[in-house]
């Protein structure tokens, strides 16, 4: 059996009796925040800045020239953990849109759950077309769940057109140009 070992302790002084050390100090800790430069934001008038590493709503993108840059691969779809995003490839019409004919498919449906979604990064990381992007919204509020599964067209209006860095498109069409020409 356990023996319980008593600890003697001291007797407190006049001072620690009446608090009046405690009360200094916090009246100190007052006295110096009083003073301090207001850090609360007027959210959402004011909003904290954005690190430049942020992972925020995946997002479709267009190019410069407004063409749709995703071309149904799925692997984004293949590589989501929590499977949010969903794809449904479908085909392009050459008669009717000539400058995307080497293109073999575009997605026909494209939703993403952002009520799954855990904001990894891998659905931009693997796309070799470059045309999902995280951007830097991390305001995605909604009345309903269905409100909160982002469709193709709120996909690319939440994304825009960013600058192409590689303007994979002409490139292919003036090579298919050159190579019509000999």
């Amino acid at each position: 059996m356990a023996k319980t070992k008593v600890l003697e302790r001291k007797p407190l002084t006049f001072a620690e009796k009446t608090f009046i050390p405690q009360i200094l100090g916090g009246l100190k800790t007052t006295a110096k925040t009083l003073f301090q430069k207001n850090i609360t934001l007027q959210y959402p008038e004011e909003r904290p800045a954005i690190p430049d590493n942020y992972r925020g709503v995946p997002t479709l993108v267009k190019d410069p020239n407004g063409r749709e840059k995703c071309v149904s691969c799925q692997l984004c779809e293949f590589v989501c953990p929590p499977k949010a995003i969903r794809i449904q490839p479908g085909e392009i019409d050459a008669e009717a849109d000539p400058d995307r004919a080497h293109v073999e498919k575009a997605p026909k449906e494209f939703d993403i759950n952002m009520l799954r979604c855990i904001y990894c990064g891998l659905c931009q990381e693997v796309c070799p077309e470059e045309a999902i992007f995280l951007q830097d919204i991390f305001t995605l509020s909604g009345y309903s769940r269905e409100e909160l599964v982002n469709n193709k067209q709120k996909l690319y209006e939440l994304g825009g057109t960013l600058p192409d860095q590689h303007y994979k498109w002409d490139k292919k069409k003036s090579a298919e140009a050159k190579g019509n020409a000999h």
